[in-house]
């Protein structure tokens, strides 16, 4: 079990001024990849071929993520998601988010999964205090999901769905990548899910980034917007704090929802609230840019929690206004999304 204790004095002081970048955006989300592995290869996230990984040795320890963390929650950041990679497949990650769920200032963990090994550790992870579940699934169709996934895991990932609704997690917004020609034609039957679940279906426009090269097969929020109008009239809902960039609706009637994520054809930079901290101890102010600011290697040579900090809010201040993506690019971004985090 990881004591708090034993990795950072309480009487620590840190600047009294908080995570606000030039263009006065505050910034109080933080994503934490654990690892850079992942069971899957997802078409859209790596390519098939053979990619190389973090030595053990450069990815964070639990405690060194703690210990970074728990700076950001005392310099503003309220709200935290887990991802990886695969978050699941790291060993030791329930303790993990026991630990991290007992920093101070924090009102809001999460966590984001592909399934696969969700309904084995889901006691842990409820008792751990985890309640908000993102979930990838990005077809329906058993035989299609190995084509996209790389492996044929769809049953354990509906069941792991359907357990998490049976223990009261919620929500649970299940992520689609909509991808022309892939599982554009399944879009109808992901929305009807709302009509009978109360999942949020979140469709998310795909973004160029590491090796794969999908950018052809992109589809955007309007077109997926119009292939569910079939269904009924989309009635928008309002956001709420604890609520990503989705623009949400709900059919009449509909016990869930549907959102959309549009990170290329309306991008929501002016109002981004996002910090990446990476599986190799990186900071990462926006997740299409190149810049990162290394925190790993400061404190492995041992800053100070007060020098981390002053690193941490010279990073952020100049997050940049806008990332340089946009509908019909040819722009890729390098790195893998399984390093970063998404």
């Amino acid at each position: 079990m990881i004591k708090l204790s034993e990795i950072e004095p309480p009487e620590i002081k840190l600047p009294e001024i908080k995570l606000v970048d030039q263009y006065k955006r505050r910034l109080d989300y933080l994503r934490i990849s654990v690892t850079d592995r992942c069971n899957m290869k997802c078409i859209y996230c790596m390519t098939h071929e053979k990619t190389s990984k973090l030595p053990c040795r450069e990815i964070l320890r639990y405690e060194e993520i703690i210990r970074i963390a728990r700076i950001f929650t005392r310099l503003g950041v309220s709200k935290i998601r887990i991802t990886g990679g695969e978050p699941l497949v790291r060993k030791g990650i329930c303790e993990f988010l026991s630990g991290i769920r007992k920093l101070e200032g924090l009102s809001d963990l999460s966590i984001t999964t592909n399934g696969v090994f969700l309904k084995d550790k889901i006691k842990q992870i409820k008792s751990a205090g985890i309640r908000r579940l993102n979930i990838s699934l990005d077809t329906l169709d058993k035989d299609k999901f190995k084509n996209i996934s790389g492996i044929d895991a769809f049953s354990e990932v509906w069941e792991s769905i359907m357990t998490a609704l049976d223990m009261g997690f919620d929500p649970i917004k299940i992520n689609v990548v909509a991808l022309k020609g892939i599982n554009d034609d399944e879009l109808p039957d992901f929305a009807r899910l709302s009509l009978s679940y109360p999942f949020q279906i979140r469709f998310i426009e795909y973004m160029p980034i590491g090796t794969s090269r999908m950018t052809s097969r992109q589809l955007l929020a309007p077109e997926i917007k119009n292939r569910i109008s079939s269904i009924g009239r989309l009635d928008p809902v309002e956001n709420i704090s604890v609520d990503g960039p989705a623009k949400r609706f709900r059919f009449e009637n509909a016990k869930g929802e549907v959102g959309f994520i549009r990170p290329i054809s309306e991008h929501f930079c002016s109002s981004c609230n996002r910090l990446r901290l990476t599986a190799s101890g990186n900071l990462k102010t926006c997740l299409l840019s190149e810049t990162e600011t290394d925190l790993k290697g400061p404190l492995r040579k041992g800053c100070s929690e007060s020098e981390l900090a002053e690193i941490i809010l010279k990073a952020v201040y100049k997050k940049p206004f806008e990332h340089p993506l946009i509908a019909n690019s040819e722009g890729i971004i390098s790195g893998e999304m399984s390093a970063i985090g998404g």
